[in-house]
């Protein structure tokens, strides 16, 4: 196996076979120290969906400036507080898993850890189909919809609560104050037109989302603020969430907010390298071998198409990383069987060498692995499942 670019990180895999995934230690410690400098003092609460890994969440929580988890799922939320993970989760998107919402409502110390998410009276009522109207309080936060709605009939966004105004909020809240076996406890936002679109490409594009997002940011905070202010009349709200990765130093400048919430930063994937505010370290890669050499500078690498959940397009490929200069090829992409990839490096590479990738999105990598090899400098440190390794799968 010859080295290059991939050097350190071939020396420390040398005795394992590809594929296989690994994240660098160094670089998620980094990024876990710029996510918490960003949040300005604001606790980060770690989403779970972009980690997947329970070592890796835990390692995360043990650091100074994190705080409790946005979990996927209630099933994940459970799950995880039974191994010990976190005492404090909040479930990110409505459930309507009736087991779980059984298995919560039969567990009082799972109840008090455990907050589930609501937009509408609907969600209450799915509750009570489940449990019955006399049931043990379940704690709930209630989410804002910030999208920004410049001009009537034009949402940008990603859809989610009903709950847009800081009038429906309050009104929303009075009924869950209202309405027994529910305990209104915390608020969330997520802000996706911030958090989650890079703002660094070229030209025009890069411009014209920056003038969105600052937009954007500044109808927010008054709005989102006016809706804390008329929850909280009715609701001694524990936590007011807030941001993502993206969002973190316009999400932590609102007096409104007590936390924020981060994940994919600290995993550093291929869709996080166009933000003009921060620039991750890439800490999840996966390795491939290269099975073939069809030209010269053509190198085809075994398996590789682990493309990312969203708007289907070539920003959800995975991305070439090491040795640094190669492309995927568009007429083939990333292949389920082999991937070419294209670049004068290729013309160095020989039958069993790899080439390191990075996935699109942060937590989607561990669907394809049942576990990560944890590197520090030139040598694994260990090995650790992944929710997929540990016989997880949370839908």
């Amino acid at each position: 196996m010859t080295t290059g670019n991939g050097a350190p990180y071939d020396l420390a895999t040398k005795d394992l076979d590809p594929p296989l995934a690994i994240v660098d230690l160094e670089a998620f410690d980094a990024n876990a120290a710029d996510l918490v400098r960003r949040a300005s003092g604001l606790p980060v609460r770690v989403a779970s969906k972009s980690i997947r890994c329970r070592y890796l969440l835990e390692r995360a929580l043990a650091l100074p400036g994190f705080a409790g988890v946005l979990s996927y799922s209630l099933a994940e939320a459970l799950w995880l507080f039974r191994q010990g993970s976190s005492t404090d989760l909040v479930v990110a998107y409505p459930t309507a898993d009736h087991g779980a919402l059984r298995e919560l409502a039969e567990d009082d110390a799972a109840r008090a850890a455990i907050t589930i998410m609501v937009d509408a009276d609907e969600h209450l009522d799915l509750v009570e189909a489940a449990l019955g109207r006399h049931h043990p309080d379940i704690r709930v936060a209630l989410e804002l919809d910030v999208s920004w709605r410049p001009l009537p009939g034009v949402h940008i966004g990603t859809r989610r609560s009903p709950v847009f105004t800081a009038r429906q909020a309050g009104e929303l809240a009075r009924r869950i104050v209202d309405r027994p076996g529910f305990s209104l406890v915390g608020m969330m936002a997520y802000e996706g037109q911030i958090a989650g679109v890079p703002d660094g490409a070229p030209g025009l594009r890069g411009g014209l989302v920056r003038w969105m997002q600052r937009r954007s940011a500044a109808e927010l905070a008054g709005r989102r603020a006016k809706a804390v202010e008329a929850v909280r009349e009715v609701a001694d709200l524990e936590f007011v969430n807030g941001g993502g990765t993206g969002s973190l130093e316009t999400t932590s400048a609102e007096r409104s907010v007590t936390e924020v919430t981060a994940g994919s930063g600290l995993l550093g994937p291929a869709l996080f390298s166009e933000y003009t505010r921060f620039t991750p370290r890439p800490a999840a890669l996966f390795a491939l071998p290269v099975v073939r050499k069809p030209a010269r500078r053509i190198a085809t690498v075994f398996a590789g198409g682990y493309v990312a959940s969203g708007q289907a397009g070539v920003s959800r490929l995975p991305s070439p990383y090491l040795p640094a200069g190669l492309r995927l090829l568009g007429v083939e992409g990333a292949g389920e069987v082999q991937t070419p990839v294209a670049g004068a490096a290729a013309g160095d590479l020989r039958l069993g060498d790899r080439v390191w990738f990075r996935h699109a999105k942060s937590g989607e990598l561990a669907e394809h692995f049942t576990q990560y090899h944890l590197v520090r400098g030139d040598r694994v440190e260990r090995a650790t499942p992944t929710y997929r390794g540990e016989g997880r799968a949370f839908g």
